[in-house]
């Protein structure tokens, strides 16, 4: 991804800025060893800094169809990250730095972003923009000296370039069948058949009759008094004599 975005500018400056001119194009940190060796005008991009846009973070998934037009899996959006570059020149004198400064600073506001016939790999085939902006304040929490100062060399005219590129690495979850007009069938599986049910008999046996079974009435229904066990006198008469008798 960020290869990419590097053959894209190196193809936007060769083709609107150097115009067939002998202008290096190189992806070096301007330290001082790398500028004592420089013996020819070339344009420095170096890249200082990546981190994500979280303004441009995407929810939900986006779907992906086939020929037919169905949905076959989806996949999370985009995740965009910031690529921030120190476009420098470097010539033997200033003048000619600050042309060659000038047809860079012209070349980038001629685009919102960068131009799709620049795009190669897998950045060209997405087919989603990758916008840029030119020279804009730095963000509070660093500043252009600062860089400088990490790079161990001297302050110097230099364009600061941001670079949102999409990054669409993320799993792939397949979509399941597409629901038709049809309708869906469901069914069970693997489940034994269910045996018919009993025939119904064709008499039906004699229910009894508020809870009592058939037959003839047992001894004590019909408001008679059960007979009593053996060796045992029936009756309230019976048991006040005995308590009389005693």
């Amino acid at each position: 991804m960020i290869h990419e975005v590097d053959e894209a500018l190196r193809a936007l400056f060769r083709a609107e800025v150097m115009a067939n001119s002998p202008v290096g194009i190189v992806f070096e940190a301007p330290t001082r060893d790398w500028a004592a060796k420089v013996n020819a005008p070339t344009i420095d991009v170096y890249l200082y800094d990546i981190r994500e846009d979280t303004r441009r973070r995407g929810r939900g998934l986006l779907n992906e169809y086939d020929a037919r037009g169905a949905v076959v899996a989806r996949r999370r959006p985009p995740t965009y990250f910031t690529l921030s570059y120190l476009v420098t020149a470097w010539t033997r004198r200033p003048e000619d730095e600050h042309r060659l400064l000038s047809a860079v600073l012209s070349c980038l506001l001629r685009h919102d972003a960068l131009p799709a016939a620049h795009l190669t790999g897998a950045l060209g085939e997405l087919g989603l923009p990758v916008p840029m902006t030119i020279a804009l304040p730095p963000p509070s929490d660093r500043s252009f000296a600062d860089v400088w100062n990490a790079l161990g060399g001297e302050l110097k005219p230099s364009l600061d370039l941001v670079i949102g590129v999409p990054v669409t690495d993320s799993p792939v979850f397949p979509a399941g069948p597409q629901v038709t007009d049809e309708g869906l069938r469901i069914g069970l599986a693997g489940l034994p058949p269910t045996p018919p049910p009993p025939p119904f008999p064709e008499t039906a046996p004699a229910l009894p009759v508020y809870g009592r079974p058939p037959g003839p009435p047992a001894a004590g229904e019909d408001g008679e008094d059960p007979p009593a066990p053996p060796g045992r006198r029936r009756g309230i008469a019976s048991r006040v004599a005995e308590g009389r008798g005693s």
